[in-house]
């Protein structure tokens, strides 16, 4: 009888232990202000404070992890961490290799930002960020493509005269263009119907924990709240 409560006991021990795995969200650390690398060199931006927020409503213990934007999906796959939250848009190409939750930003817009006006946005060169849905616009609009790793280096050549312009989601240039350092060109273009996380298709149950915290944050209107305050005042909201 002895042994069979210890056993018990064991087997209780483990159980803890797993419900206590502590879960590895990935991101970029280069996309700000959706995320990036602050001068203590933790994650910051609206993606850790909402990653935060939702896991202490799923009732889960997370740490951050770093990655670089072209290999995200791969090194989730192979397990390095367990879910993405870098401004990820959700796409049917990328629907192929894992899963998303439920979008966490309504559909927004991609903008071009460029230093003068008079840009020929079809046939110029225009920089972006490598893998990204702005990316493969520029390709099907005929300008010619000059890619870059980050978000930052596709900013940095549009700055230092190696593009015509930058093509990126809204948000992230909101402050270059506000600062004066560059001016919005062309039209706003919608290419996305929101960001969401990203899973393996094999963790529907860890997916469906995120979504449930997802659901109630556009509930009780935090995620509102918090879309204003990190994205900006213009950015969409959830009605």
């Amino acid at each position: 009888m002895k042994n069979i409560l210890l056993s018990a006991a064991a087997l209780a021990l483990l159980a803890g232990a797993a419900s206590a795995d502590t879960i590895r969200l990935g991101t970029e650390g280069a996309y700000p202000p959706y995320n990036y690398i602050d001068d203590n060199g933790e994650v910051a931006g609206f993606e850790r404070v909402l990653g935060d927020e939702l896991c202490a409503r799923a009732e889960l213990e997370c740490e951050w992890v770093t990655n670089d934007w072209d290999s995200i999906i791969p090194n989730l796959l192979s397990g390095n961490y367990d879910a993405i939250i870098a401004g990820m848009s959700i796409t049917d190409a990328r629907k192929e290799k894992i899963d998303f939750s439920q979008n966490y930003t309504p559909p927004s817009y991609s903008s071009y930002a460029a230093m003068s006006d008079g840009v020929d946005l079809e046939g110029g060169v225009i920089a972006a960020q490598a893998s990204t849905i702005q990316s493969q616009h520029v390709v099907d609009t005929g300008a010619t493509l000059l890619e870059f790793p980050s978000f930052e280096d596709s900013l940095a050549a549009m700055l230092a005269g190696e593009a015509d312009a930058v093509f990126a989601d809204k948000d992230t240039l909101v402050p270059v263009v506000e600062e004066g350092t560059a001016m919005w060109v062309g039209e706003d273009v919608a290419l996305s119907i929101g960001i969401g996380m990203g899973f393996r298709k094999s963790d529907p149950e860890l997916r469906a924990k995120f979504d449930t915290a997802i659901a109630s944050m556009k509930e009780d209107g935090t995620l509102n709240e918090m879309i204003l305050e990190y994205l900006g005042e213009d950015s969409p909201v959830f009605e």
